[in-house]
Formats: C-alpha cells, sequence, structure tokens
C-alpha cells in the first residue's frame, strides 16, 4: 500500500467518524424506571424527563425520596444505552486504524 492510498483511506475514514459522531449526537436515548421516562441525547443533554402517574394520583412529600430514586435510574440507563450505541459505532474505527498500520 502506497502512502497516497493510505491517506486516501485515512480521509475518508475521518469523514465517516464526524458523520457518524453527529449522528450520535443527535440521536435521543431513552431510560424508563417505573413512573419516570427519561430521555437524553447523544451528547448526555437532558430533552425530557416525563413522571407518569396513575390518573388521579400526585406527588406528595413522602414520595420524592423514591422519584429522585427513579429520575437517577432512568438517567443511568438512558446514559448506558448513548455508551453502548457509540461502542458500537465508534468501536469500528478503532479496527480500522489497526489495519492501515
Amino acid at each position: 500500500m502506497n502512502m497516497q492510498m493510505i491517506m486516501q483511506q485515512a480521509k475518508k475514514m475521518q469523514a465517516q467518524l464526524q458523520k457518524d459522531q453527529e449522528e450520535l449526537e443527535k440521536t435521543e436515548y431513552e431510560g424508563i424506571s417505573s413512573l419516570v421516562n427519561v430521555k437524553i441525547n447523544g451528547k448526555y443533554e437532558v430533552v425530557e424527563v416525563k413522571i407518569n402517574l396513575p390518573e388521579g394520583e400526585s406527588i406528595n412529600d413522602n414520595d420524592k425520596d423514591m422519584f429522585e430514586d427513579m429520575i437517577m435510574l432512568a438517567m443511568n440507563e438512558a446514559v448506558k444505552k448513548v455508551n453502548t450505541d457509540k461502542e458500537k459505532k465508534m468501536g469500528k474505527y478503532g479496527q480500522g486504524l489497526a489495519g492501515l498500520m
């Protein structure tokens, strides 16, 4: 393989890497924990939090700790989904770079 061909492949890989990174950042991931749904994007920014109470019920002071825990669990689930997707999509670039050397 000559140097020019390696550079072309590297540029092509870099362009695809940037495209994949932008796609990941725009993708929304949802974490669900009982009565709480949380959506975050690929930049780990929270874009939506929903509390899904049964009709006619409300949150009282006694439920505060429970809801805080549910929000934390839903957030952690959404973050895991972002990380899994990133590993799946971006891991191929680590393997591709090894092939260039």
